[in-house]
């Protein structure tokens, strides 16, 4: 047994069952008091709330109209297959040297290249030293070689993430998966500058589009593997150490999640969704997940065409780390599907999911265009994975779910401990109580207005004690937290905070 950051017990046996995004234990029997002591605290399910009339309401992203930010244009990456987007790579506000970092897929199945930015907008190649931008550079390339030796670097899975607990000469863990069908070991290492990495090990076997997390709340590093052909499963690994958990029994990777009946197909596609790839951050108080589901059709079919598959992002939560939620199944980002449209489909999300730039969250993705034009060519060169680039989309910060309406919300009873005041992301008008184990009144506040940190008033005198919280809402109440003097929350920062 396992006590959580939140005070949700884990068992020993949790991995055991596959997650159900529709029978997530913790929600069935939350504790009896919930710490909030870690990070902002989001309405993104019924964990927090003891009773409510009002609705919950599923926030999309909105796609930045300067999109793509980045797409193929050195000879690299436009190579035989245009190519420039991450896949899943990784997109980061790197907070120690204060700048964005990108590592992506240049060129359809061929090299990794590194990009930098400013303000997340506007991208450069940084030359590295021989007039590119390119890493992992390898030898030997050909595009009937698919995977071999353990500095073939050659990428089709990969995923970068920034481990600032690490020694220097650690801090960027990577993880690759050269391309092919048949199920065949990853590759893991390290970087001190994100740019020359070293310490390759193999991992144990996995299929295509497996990629790699870290659950910051228990420390615990997880290879996300895709399992399964041609039905599309995922398994869990999760480990102490990236490296020595890279090598694992066949009881030691857990069916983890699919596709339900509550995923629907797109009635003019009629193909059956299956879980293509999921990418998960800590984000504040909880777990973060991007569930790409395949819409299809398959391969054969859109060879045939020249046209990329349906893939779309749903989001997903957990206060675990294991069993995630779903609560609606809509897309955050949807791919446009229609001719002409850079991102038609393919749409996938990055290493890292999100990041935090001030009252925004800026969520990478990547979406193929598609070459009709090449139509029934092979599949290295097809037009279905022709034109990959990269977008933005922009989502109000703690925007997924809102609480709406004209109405009021209690909750559970809650704990924090080290805080000195309590905010509030809200729009409209609001009044908030903060009410002891009794439901006598210890402070309260009237706020009208549009905010995602309005900080409300001073709650030294409770920590450690046990309180709830009540909301009069009329208009959209996003998140609460309880902040200590300097203002932090104390959560995760995801893919980074822009400061």
């Amino acid at each position: 047994m396992e006590k959580l950051y939140n005070n949700i017990i884990l068992p020993d046996e949790f991995c055991e069952k596959p997650s159900d995004a529709s029978n997530v234990p913790y929600l069935k029997t939350p504790p009896e008091v919930i710490n909030v002591t870690v990070g902002r605290q989001l309405f993104v399910d019924d964990f927090l709330i003891e009773k409510t009339d009002l609705s919950p309401v599923y926030h999309k992203a909105k796609k930045f109209d300067g999109n793509p930010i980045l797409y193929p244009q050195t000879k690299w990456e436009i190579a035989e297959s245009p190519v420039a987007c991450p896949k899943s790579g990784g997109v980061w506000y790197d907070e120690e040297e204060h700048i964005f970092k990108m590592w992506y897929e240049a060129g359809w199945l061929t090299n990794m290249c590194y990009a930098t930015s400013k303000d997340g907008i506007h991208w450069e190649r940084p030359d590295l030293g021989d007039g590119t931008n390119l890493i992992l550079k390898y030898e030997g390339y050909d595009k009937e070689r698919l995977c071999d030796e353990l500095t073939y670097l050659r990428p089709d899975s990969t995923t970068v993430f920034i481990d600032y607990s690490a020694p220097k000469n650690e801090k960027y863990k990577l993880f690759l998966r050269n391309p092919g069908s048949r199920p065949y070991g990853g590759i893991v290492a390290t970087s001190g500058d994100g740019i020359n990495f070293e310490n390759f090990k193999f991992t144990s076997k996995v299929f295509d589009r497996s990629t790699i997390f870290y659950n910051p709340f228990r420390k615990k590093w997880v290879y996300s593997i895709r399992k399964g052909w041609p039905v599309r499963v995922r398994h869990y690994r999760e480990c102490d150490n990236l490296f020595e958990g890279a090598e694992w029994n066949d009881d030691e990777a857990r069916i983890w999640m699919q596709c339900d009946s509550l995923d629907s197909a797109i009635p003019y596609i009629g193909y059956e969704p299956q879980l293509y790839n999921v990418d998960c951050v800590g984000y504040e108080s909880i777990m973060l997940g991007m569930f790409q589901i395949m819409y299809g059709p398959e391969n054969d079919v859109c060879e045939k065409g020249g046209v990329p598959k349906i893939t779309e992002l749903i989001p997903m939560y957990s206060r675990d780390g294991y069993h995630f939620s779903r609560p609606c199944r809509d897309s955050i980002i949807n791919a446009s599907m229609h001719r002409g449209a850079w991102d038609r489909g393919y749409v996938q999300s990055v290493g890292g999911v999100t990041l935090i730039n001030g009252d925004e969250l800026y969520i990478y993705y990547i979406g193929f265009g598609g070459d009709e034009s090449r139509a029934e060519e092979p599949w290295f060169t097809n037009g279905m994975y022709r034109n990959g680039a990269t977008g933005l989309a922009k989502l109000r910060r703690d925007g997924f779910v809102s609480m709406n309406g004209d109405g009021s919300l209690l909750t559970r009873p809650m704990i924090y401990d080290g805080k000195t005041s309590m905010h509030i992301n809200f729009k409209g008008n609001v009044k908030v109580e903060l009410l002891d184990a009794d439901n006598n009144l210890l402070a309260s506040a009237r706020v009208s207005g549009d905010s995602t940190n309005m900080r409300l008033f001073d709650v030294s005198a409770y920590n450690n004690k046990v309180v709830r919280a009540r909301f009069d809402v009329d208009g959209e109440l996003y998140s609460f937290g309880f902040a200590d003097a300097c203002g932090d929350f104390g959560g995760a920062h995801a893919a980074g905070i822009v400061k």
